[in-house]
């Protein structure tokens, strides 16, 4: 039940990520279910994603709810242990965590800080990356 609940709690922005995985479905890339979670690659994703004026180094995956975007089938698998992260921060903070996530990197732009690396929430995807990576290599 309590599974259900953070499903139906993040389904607003699970809504944004399905938009993105139909795009990317019919610009010939693939949609996949792993673990619960929604991922899709290539096609329209892997041009969205690379890297541009505003993202130097491009973005691997981004999360929406219960869907993962990645730019390719290698970066979904990379980058799984963080973005699943991402999918419980979600299911925690529900329709309010983009504005928390974008307030957080506001926070981190005023102190002068990276607004990614430093942001509340990706500081928690990294730790835990980290200590799974450490234990399990």
């Amino acid at each position: 039940m309590l599974t259900l609940l953070r499903y139906l709690w993040a389904l607003p922005n699970t809504l944004i990520g399905l938009v993105f995985c139909a795009v990317a479905r019919v610009s010939g890339g693939e949609v996949a279910v792993v673990d619960g979670v929604v991922e899709a690659h290539g096609g329209w994703t892997r041009a969205a994603l690379r890297p541009n004026p505003f993202m130097r180094n491009g973005i691997a995956a981004i999360t929406f709810g219960h869907v993962v975007i990645g730019a390719d089938a290698f970066q979904l698998q990379r980058t799984r242990v963080h973005e699943r992260v991402h999918v419980r921060q979600y299911g925690t903070f529900g329709p309010f965590f983009l504005p928390l996530y974008f307030l957080s990197s506001a926070w981190c732009l005023c102190r002068r800080v990276d607004p990614y690396r430093e942001n509340v929430f990706e500081r928690e995807a990294y730790r835990i990356e980290a200590e799974w990576r450490e234990r399990f290599g």
